[in-house]
């Protein structure tokens, strides 16, 4: 079985990709879902995480995701510390997720598949790109924040460019390309691949 990393700038539309791939039977599991479910539930993570940040970086319902974002999205020293105790932790998950599949291949959905150096686990890697100014207003209207903390978020990835060049396939996703025809002619490549 292959294992395929797809990934893409933050609003680039990584996850309407991944559900194209699954409507073809190919299983997708969404890593940064994950990260947020073991922010939540898996006892070392949250041990390591309030020993980094304090106790104060949880309440009793969890994570709190304003306080958390604004240490990791304002300081590269706390995403990388941040990125170092759960990404580790993200691979067992998609390991143990992929060995359970029957499927020709599988895709890992990773906002920072690159960054987290998780392309190298990978067989083959998937960009979808979409041009910047497109994925601000896309992120400004998706999840009401402002353009500067959507600049914020992108300065944090890798650049287009670097994605692009690093990827096996790129998916364009700008409002005048067609996506499907792209999605299907990468899964006939990827199966082919074979």
């Amino acid at each position: 079985m292959l294992k395929v990393g797809l990934t893409g700038g933050i609003g680039s539309g990584k996850t309407l990709v991944s559900r194209v791939f699954e409507s073809l039977g190919v299983p997708v599991f969404n890593a940064d879902n994950e990260s947020k479910k073991i922010i939540n539930t898996d006892k070392k993570i949250i041990s390591a995480l309030k020993s980094e940040f304090g106790d104060e970086i949880y309440t009793s319902d969890g994570i709190n995701r304003q306080k958390f974002a604004g240490i990791i999205f304002n300081d590269v020293n706390a995403l990388t510390q941040v990125n170092k105790i759960i990404h580790p932790r993200v691979r067992e998950y998609f390991l143990l997720w992929a060995k359970s599949k029957k499927a020709v291949y599988v895709i890992e959905e990773a906002a920072i598949l690159f960054e987290s150096k998780a392309n190298l686990e990978m067989d083959l890697t998937i960009n979808v790109h979409a041009d910047e100014l497109l994925r601000i207003n896309r992120v400004t209207q998706r999840d009401n924040i402002t353009k500067q903390l959507v600049l914020q978020r992108i300065r944090n990835q890798f650049s287009d460019e670097e994605r692009i060049n690093l990827a096996d396939f790129t998916i364009f996703n700008n409002e005048n390309s067609m996506i499907i025809p792209q999605i299907l002619e990468t899964h006939n490549k990827i199966l082919n691949h074979i």
